[in-house]
């Protein structure tokens, strides 16, 4: 039954609660020809409240009616168990070969770009086998070439499991990733393992200190006397996340000035190749000004922003991230119709990005409650299982 259209699952509950078409149509207050043409798909159920009204006269919940299967198991559970095991080994064997740092490499960027496309479960598979390979690199070949991929693969680590929510743990190894940063006395791996530090910061409500550290890690990269010009990149995208700390702790000026500061470098680099750029910028511009409370000027910023193509060429992962921040933006404003289009919008872009996050359920379950939300938002929450 939970692979029939919903028009069947009525037909089926209705007939299950043994009433005809007309006692169904009488407790709905609609006519015979209207049940029919639903049961038969001919007609379809718009509106969240409608589908709702259905339920309650079913006197099933609205969950039985739309959901795609009676449970479904956590994708995202046994890769964050093989990573806490990973993290969990002290002592780790150097390679008895000769150390492959491009094979290493590949690997790495295999899995970077499993994250920038939001496969979240199978990143997650992927990292503990690459944590272990890249830590006995690192202990039969102990150089900065092997250091800062143990730092990569410590930082993309912490970003997987601020995904699924797992905040403690993704400290550790955003932590882990920093001491072996700064031990190789290298601004530039610092600054980069300050990027995902700074996210998991963030997401632990600790603002302040990711921050402080995003900016100290700006003023390094700029200082260091390495002979080689500083990232843009990197310097921007520091920028950013030191602007939305400080756009969460409510710091207006501070927000403005280093978003203005990452324009400023943004103007250089161009529309960006799918890192930093314009479109990146902008972004954070429209959710600095959510965290601010400016949600009118947060949503009309977005609507210009995604009517150019610029924003396409930002990771899917950040779309689809950005796009759920945006569904807060409308639900602030109170516009809870927009709100569950984005919702949609961000699950067409990345399912993952809504589907493996714990914290989108919260989201779904309130623009869904609304009599205004889109009818397969109400799909969406059956399948979160937030009805």
């Amino acid at each position: 039954m939970n692979e029939l259209p919903v028009g069947r699952r009525v037909a089926q509950w209705r007939v299950r609660r043994n009433m005809t078409q007309q006692q169904f149509a009488d407790r709905l207050g609609r006519s015979k020809s209207w049940v029919d043409k639903i049961e038969r798909g001919v007609r379809r159920l718009e509106r969240v409240s409608s589908l709702r009204e259905v339920a309650d006269a079913l006197r099933i919940d609205l969950g039985l009616l739309l959901a795609d299967q009676p449970s479904r198991p956590d994708p995202a559970a046994a890769g964050v168990e093989g990573v806490r095991t990973a993290l969990s080994r002290y002592h780790v064997e150097p390679s008895t070969g000769p150390v492959d740092v491009a094979e290493l490499r590949a690997r790495l960027g295999h899995a970077e770009q499993s994250y920038r496309h939001a496969r979240y479960p199978q990143l997650l598979a992927l990292l503990p086998g690459l944590l272990d390979a890249a830590r006995a690199a690192r202990a039969a070949r102990p150089d900065r070439s092997t250091a800062a991929l143990l730092v990569s693969g410590y930082g993309l680590t912490a970003l997987a499991l601020v995904k699924v929510d797992q905040g403690e743990l993704a400290w550790l190894a955003a932590d882990r990733g920093m001491a072996l940063a700064l031990a190789t006395g290298a601004p530039q791996v610092a600054a980069a393992a300050t990027v995902p530090l700074a996210q998991v910061l963030r997401h632990g409500d600790r603002r302040r200190p990711a921050m402080e550290t995003a900016v100290v890690a700006v003023h390094r990269l700029r200082s260091a006397r390495s002979g080689a010009a500083a990232d843009p990149s990197l310097l921007g995208t520091l920028l950013l996340q030191a602007a939305l700390a400080a756009a969460g702790r409510g710091l207006d000026r501070d927000a403005r000035q280093l978003l203005d500061r990452a324009a400023e470098i943004a103007g250089d680099v161009g529309a960006g190749d799918g890192g930093f750029g314009r479109a990146a910028v902008e972004a954070a511009r429209v959710v600095a000004e959510t965290a601010l409370g400016d949600v009118t000027a947060a949503t009309v910023r977005h609507e210009r922003l995604t009517a150019g193509g610029e924003w396409r060429r930002l990771p899917t992962e950040h779309r689809a991230a950005y796009l759920l921040d945006v569904a807060r933006a409308y639900v602030l404003a109170g516009d809870l119709r927009r709100a569950g289009r984005v919702l949609l919008e961000a699950e067409r872009t990345a399912r993952s990005e809504v589907h493996d996050r714990p914290a989108v359920r919260d989201l779904v379950a309130v623009v869904a409650r609304s009599a205004d939300a889109p009818t397969d938002l109400a799909r969406l929450a059956a399948a979160l299982y937030v009805t």
